[in-house]
């Protein structure tokens, strides 16, 4: 063979090479690409449940944080029980009660935890409406249409929804609404037929919108309590308990600034204001203690924030009756 043909040989072996070594060279690319893919899903997931292992580790922390919290407001409680009983004097609640005072978040382990006391006294209790018998109870009907008329609600559209709400029975009441009406809603449900267990029952009555029960709550409870601390109280709630109240806002003005000062200890010692008169017109239903509160703890860490909400009815200096226990 001459060197032509040898070169003419070689050249068309190089050409018959090429292809070849251009498929290799992109298997090679698209393998280290695939692998690539592979390592950076694998990193991103690692990533992904490291974060929310972190996240749940400081959930509950911040969990933890709260229950303490919560903990510490019962102890209070308990403290000042306590205390009414060692200074043989009658038990006063009122805005400066130690367990009514402010409390700043404090940093403890890492975290923060805050926490605030209300005293279910101050409010309405809803289920006073309907008596365990069934029937209306009007007297606090009319107390609770002098509290909707007070905050801009129209009574004569919700006092009937909340009375079909609270009874047992399934009639209508005029103006009212029974399951017939809530099984058409979606999702469809019956009414309740029965005393709330929290004040967030609200939400499903007809006629309650997410503003107006923001606006209630403030007001309204599900406590058992029936009377209404005049120490606590808002002055929305002491005009729809007394109406002279509402008759006299200069009178009312005096006694709240009053019991910032000097909390009332009798309902008599209100006479000074009303007149022995009006003050002997003054409902039963107000009061000068509190039984029943709403202890709020909070938990904050890493930038995790959980609240515990625990309703206490205080027995006395002892351990407290742990009535509900919620978490948010």
């Amino acid at each position: 063979m001459n060197p032509a043909q040898q070169q003419h040989r070689s050249a068309i072996a190089r050409a018959n090479t090429r292809p070849q070594r251009g498929v290799a060279l992109l298997a090679t690319m698209m393998a280290v690409a695939l692998l690539t893919i592979l390592i950076m899903d694998f990193t991103t997931s690692t990533n992904v449940a490291y974060r929310q292992a972190a996240n749940q580790a400081n959930q509950l922390r911040a969990y933890y944080l709260a229950r303490s919290a919560v903990n510490v407001g019962i102890a209070l409680l308990a403290d000042d029980a306590r205390k009414a009983a060692l200074s043989n004097t009658p038990r006063v609640d009122s805005l400066q009660s130690i367990w009514a005072l402010p409390f700043p978040p404090l940093p403890l382990g890492g975290g923060w935890a805050s926490l605030s006391i209300v005293d279910e006294a101050r409010k309405l209790n809803i289920n006073q409406l309907v008596a365990p018998n069934g029937q209306v109870n009007q007297p606090f009907a009319e107390t609770l249409s002098r509290l909707l008329t007070i905050l801009g609600i129209d009574p004569t559209e919700l006092v009937p929804a909340l009375i079909d709400w609270l009874d047992p029975d399934s009639v209508t009441t005029p103006g009212g609404a029974e399951s017939d009406f809530y099984l058409h809603l979606i999702p469809p449900y019956e009414a309740r037929n029965g005393p709330m267990p929290t004040i967030g029952d609200l939400r499903m009555v007809r006629g309650v919108d997410e503003v107006t029960f923001r606006r209630l709550r403030n007001f309204l409870t599900t406590t058992p309590s029936v009377r209404v601390n005049i120490n606590t109280a808002s002055a929305e709630v002491l005009m729809a308990v007394a109406p002279q109240f509402q008759e006299s806002p200069s009178v009312l003005r005096t006694i709240l600034e009053e019991r910032v000062s000097h909390p009332f200890t009798s309902i008599s010692d209100v006479s000074q204001f009303l007149g022995p008169s009006a003050a002997g017109s003054l409902p039963a239903a107000l009061a000068t203690t509190s039984d029943y509160f709403t202890v709020r703890g909070m938990g904050s860490f890493a930038g995790t924030r959980t609240y515990v909400y625990a309703v206490i009815r205080r027995t006395g200096p002892g351990p407290q009756l742990l009535l509900d226990w919620h978490e948010d």
